[in-house]
């Protein structure tokens, strides 16, 4: 019986050697794959914002603009792994993952755009994740079978840790506190196309 193939792991560039790039002119594509709220918060100047669910949508579509050297951006890291699995699953061969996200990217002193704070995705599902546990508990009290709706949000945390996935995230990526209004197919399309114009 023979096991399905698995898409290997995109390779990583650290923060300082991506710098190094970005400041000889030799800049890859950066894609920032986080929520457009996390990317309004700070990115890396001259990064595109592609969040990992759009991509993965239309990644098709996202490959015939990407012919360079792409970056794939996140906070930590493992969204922009994720990204450039599905990449690299239509075909796209020149891919890298900024090894520690904008985390590494921030502890270096590296260049950031600032821009209006807002909660990141993991600290929404923290807060969404606990705050369900903690009345799901509470409520048990009264009404006992509650205590397996906090169960099964542990069972989806211990999935999500196993599977480096969360459906809960996904989903709070969709709300529109998540969502932008420039972040949709064709606007990104739109900016790939003039960018690669501007570098021909």
């Amino acid at each position: 019986m023979s096991t399905p193939e698995t898409t290997p792991r995109p390779s990583t560039i650290d923060a300082p050697s991506l710098r190094e790039l970005i400041d000889s002119g030799h800049a890859p594509r950066l894609l920032d794959v986080r929520t457009p709220a996390e990317f309004e918060t700070s990115h890396i100047p001259g990064a595109y914002n592609v969040p990992l669910n759009l991509l993965k949508e239309h990644r098709a579509e996202l490959r015939d603009h990407l012919a360079e050297d792409v970056v794939l951006i996140c906070r930590s890291g493992a969204r922009a792994t994720q990204a450039g699995q599905s990449l690299a699953g239509v075909g796209l061969p020149n891919l890298k993952v900024l090894d520690g996200g904008m985390l590494a990217w921030q502890a270096s002193n590296a260049p950031i755009r600032q821009g209006t704070p807002r909660w990141g995705l993991e600290r929404q599902v923290r807060l969404v994740a606990g705050s369900i546990v903690l009345v799901s508990v509470v409520a048990s009290v009264f009404v006992p079978g509650l205590k397996w709706v906090a169960g099964l949000i542990g069972a989806g945390l211990t999935v999500a840790a196993v599977t480096d996935t969360c459906a809960m995230g996904m989903l709070l990526g969709r709300l529109p506190y998540n969502r932008g209004a420039n972040c949709d197919l064709d606007t990104i399309v739109g900016q790939l196309r003039e960018s690669t114009g501007a570098r021909a």
